[in-house]
């Protein structure tokens, strides 16, 4: 039996650490089945709707979505690693979580942007309402330092 992970990315460097947090883990364990996921924000104003149509409105979270997997799915395709890509819309951390669930995951990887004080405190935390919700353990994995610059 392999370790089902689910890995959510959204495009950013902290979600690049945690590709690479799954990576390593293929390197200890062997074989992983990992789920990929791209979780975009819906559109919640309704005036929208009357300016966009419905398929136009998923084709923009498609289009959204892939390009925030692009990043993943080259790493994963570069060292061999299989996965299934899902694209979602929702509430990003209740989609997680929900996904988790329903794709049998043993865990959750995601990264972290990093955020503290004041920003973390505006934006909200999506990482601590995942670990709130998820019916598995989740893993989060930081933003790797800069490279130290040489004179």
């Amino acid at each position: 039996m392999s370790l089902r992970i689910l890995l959510a990315v959204d495009g950013s460097a902290g979600a690049m650490s945690a590709v690479k947090h799954v990576l390593k883990l293929r390197e200890l364990l062997g074989t992983l089945e990992v789920h990929l996921l791209s979780v975009q924000v819906p559109v919640e104003s309704g005036h929208v709707r009357w300016f966009i149509s419905h398929e136009q409105l998923e084709s923009y979270y498609r289009e959204e979505g892939l390009a925030a997997l692009q990043q993943a799915k080259a790493a994963l395709d570069a060292v061999g690693q299989p996965y299934t890509a899902h694209i979602a819309v929702g509430h990003t951390a209740t989609t997680i979580a929900r996904y988790a669930g329903e794709v049998g995951a043993h865990q959750v990887v995601m990264g972290s942007h990093g955020r503290s004080g004041l920003g973390r405190a505006l934006l909200g935390s999506v990482i601590s309402e995942v670990i709130r919700l998820s019916p598995v353990p989740v893993t989060v994995v930081g933003r790797e330092p800069p490279a130290p610059v040489e004179a």
